[in-house]
C-alpha cells in the first residue's frame, strides 16, 4: 500500500482587505488606483454614501474602512461610531481633502485609528493602511498640534499640562519613540530613524501603553502631551 502524500496547506493569504468610501467618483478613482498599485492589498467593496458602507461590511468583511470624512447625509463621523459599535475589529483610516481638524479628533474619539488627507503620498497612504491594519495608528503632526492646543484651551481639567507623577515613568527610549510617533511617524519609519526593528517599536509600544494606561498611539500621545512628557 502506497505511503500517502502529505498533505501541504495552501498559502493563507496576507493581503489586507480593504473598503473604500468616497462619494466624488474621480477621487475614489485615484484612491483605487493607488490601491490596486499595492500587491498586498486587496479591494474588496466600494462605497459612495455611509448608508452603503454599512451595508458592504457584512457582506466584504474588510479589514480596514479607508472613509472618507465628508460624506452626504451621514458623515464620517457618525460612520465611524456605527462601524465601532457593531463591528469593533474593523480598523478605519480617515480620509479627508480638508484638514479639518476638530472634525478629525470626533472622528479619532469616535473610535478611527487616524487620518490622513487626499494630498498624501502613495507610499503613505499604503503605509497608514499596513499600520492600522497591524494595530497602530496614524497620527499626522497637525493632529497632534491640534491635540496640544485642545488641551491648553479646553478649559476644565485638561486646560493644564498635567506633570509626571512618576509612579510609571517612561524610559528615555520610550519618551523618543512617543515623541516621533507625536510627529506623524509610522512604526516604520520609526525603527529606520532610531535603527532598531519594527518588532522592537510594537515592544516598546506596548510598554508606554502599560504606563501611561492607554490602548493606542492616538491615546498615548494625549497622555503624553497632557502629562508633559513630549513636546509637538
Amino acid at each position: 500500500m502506497d505511503t500517502p502524500a502529505p498533505v501541504i496547506p495552501a498559502p493563507t493569504s496576507a493581503k489586507i482587505r480593504v473598503l473604500v468610501v468616497e462619494d466624488q467618483p474621480k477621487i475614489l478613482r485615484n484612491q483605487l488606483k493607488v490601491l490596486e498599485s499595492a500587491p498586498e492589498i486587496e479591494i474588496v467593496g466600494t462605497a459612495m454614501n455611509g448608508e452603503a458602507a454599512l451595508d458592504e461590511i457584512p457582506r466584504c468583511t474588510p479589514d480596514v474602512l479607508l472613509l472618507d470624512l465628508g460624506l452626504p447625509r451621514m458623515s464620517g463621523i457618525d460612520v465611524t461610531r456605527e462601524v465601532k459599535a457593531r463591528w469593533q475589529k474593523v480598523e478605519i483610516l480617515i480620509f479627508t481633502i480638508f484638514d479639518e481638524e476638530q472634525k478629525v479628533l470626533e472622528a479619532i474619539k469616535a473610535g478611527a485609528s487616524g487620518y490622513l488627507l487626499k494630498g498624501a503620498t502613495s507610499e503613505k497612504i499604503i503605509e497608514a493602511i499596513r499600520d492600522v491594519c497591524a494595530g497602530g495608528t496614524v497620527i499626522q503632526p497637525s493632529l497632534a498640534r491640534s491635540l496640544l492646543s485642545h488641551f491648553r484651551a479646553g478649559g476644565g481639567d485638561h486646560a493644564q499640562q498635567v506633570p509626571d507623577d512618576g509612579q510609571k515613568p517612561l524610559s528615555d527610549r520610550e519618551r523618543e519613540i512617543l515623541q516621533l510617533i507625536a510627529k506623524g511617524v509610522s512604526n516604520s519609519e520609526a525603527a529606520k530613524v532610531l535603527n532598531l526593528s519594527k518588532a522592537t517599536i510594537r515592544t516598546h509600544l506596548e510598554h508606554i501603553y502599560q504606563k501611561l494606561e492607554v490602548t493606542n498611539r492616538v491615546e498615548a500621545v494625549t497622555e503624553g502631551i497632557r502629562k508633559g512628557l513630549i513636546d509637538v
